[in-house]
């Protein structure tokens, strides 16, 4: 029991290693958003519309190179300046599915046709998942999103009675490394205490499946077919790997014999679902939404890997890709910094949540902060 223990902590320990830099690369693309992107733009083109604001938040993820746990804490920001639960949806299954980093390295390890229909199926699953979820529970177009328009560098205005023209006069105080270093400290404080007790939940319970399913199982019996992508999705739905570090591994399922298709799967599903985001997306959009999540994407995946197996056979191409190194693999200190960084900022909401349980704190349990509401209240 006890080398049970050890080796399942050994295993979060590792799951979190691979996370942190992510995380506190989305923590800081959170905290730039919350400094540079417009409330009003947000509340405007992604808080209105069915489908028009969920097309465009699915659209805006496809370049962005964050993956399945560094875009939480940007889609979180989203949701906070107004965004609706479709476009959140969308928005956070592009991101990771998608990126510039990994369709150049599609593009290198892979070819043309699977470079192409990455960013594609990850459009289209997105899509699909954000209508769906608005389709369900429409956003309640009687209620105008109320975003926060006050000044965020040091509220010098309120956002009512502070027209843009004005604002620009108090322009002393919005330099650029001012907005770099209130944004880096919302981003650490505020916005981490919101995803901290979640995120910590699933990295534990990612350690507990890493231990329970057997590494080469997952090679097996993928040679094609609905079967094979079926298996891939009980596979890839609860790891936790990003759209990067996915691809040279596809690469190398091709190589032993795994269907393009199916390698797809992996690729669209690996980094846009693990236990870690899921966790996490059940506080931020509750557990109906995140099951539209899931089946949004499961379908879509395995049509579009079905899709791509009928095109390398109607083209008569052969999938055979030339596997090389993996481009820039993080160096072990650099990841081991990024976690002892990330538990350092841990202590003050992990703290609050404990203090929560026996009633002398925050009451939520799920690592909400007193300035942002937390998940439950998004």
């Amino acid at each position: 029991m006890f080398d049970f223990i050890y080796t399942m902590l050994l295993a979060s320990w590792n799951m979190l290693q691979l996370a942190s830099i992510y995380i506190l690369l989305g923590l800081l693309v959170g905290g730039l958003l919350k400094m540079f992107l417009s409330p009003a733009y947000v509340a405007a083109h992604l808080g209105q519309g069915r489908f028009s604001s969920v097309f465009k938040a699915a659209l805006l993820g496809i370049p962005i190179p964050l993956c399945s746990c560094g875009v939480l804490p940007a889609a979180i920001l989203l949701k906070k300046q107004g965004a609706n639960n479709g476009a959140t949806t969308a928005f956070l299954i592009s991101t990771p599915e998608s990126g510039v980093d990994s369709i150049s390295i599609t593009w290198a390890l892979l070819d043309p046709i699977m470079t192409v229909a990455r960013p594609v199926s990850a459009f289209i699953s997105a899509f699909v998942a954000g209508c769906a979820e608005n389709f369900f529970n429409p956003p309640n177009t009687n209620i105008q999103a109320s975003p926060d328009l006050s000044c965020s560098i040091d509220n010098c205005c309120d956002g009512s009675d502070c027209p843009p023209d004005e604002h620009k006069k108090h322009k002393k105080h919005h330099s650029l490394l001012e907005k770099l270093r209130i944004g880096t400290r919302y981003a650490a404080t505020d916005l981490w205490a919101d995803l901290a007790g979640w995120f910590f939940i699933g990295i534990l319970l990612a350690g507990l499946i890493s231990v329970l399913v057997p590494d080469a199982v997952i090679a097996r019996y993928l040679g094609g077919g609905l079967s094979s992508m079926l298996l891939m999705l009980t596979f890839g739905i609860p790891l936790y790997i990003c759209a990067t570090a996915s691809t040279p591994i596809a690469a190398a399922f091709i190589m032993k014999g795994v269907s393009p298709g199916t390698a797809l799967v992996f690729l669209l599903v690996g980094p846009a679902t693990n236990v870690t985001s899921l966790s996490v997306l059940i506080g931020l959009l509750g557990k109906r939404a995140t099951a539209l999540y899931l089946l949004s994407i499961a379908v879509v995946s395995v049509l579009c890997g079905l899709a791509v197996d009928a095109l390398y056979m109607a083209l008569g191409i052969s999938a055979v890709a030339a596997v090389g190194q993996a481009a820039e693999v993080l160096p072990g200190w650099l990841m081991t910094a990024a976690a002892l960084l990330l538990l350092v900022l841990s202590i003050r909401p992990i703290s609050a949540i404990v203090m929560g349980w026996f009633g002398r704190g925050d009451d939520c349990g799920c690592g909400s902060s007193s300035k942002t509401g937390g998940l439950t209240q998004l």
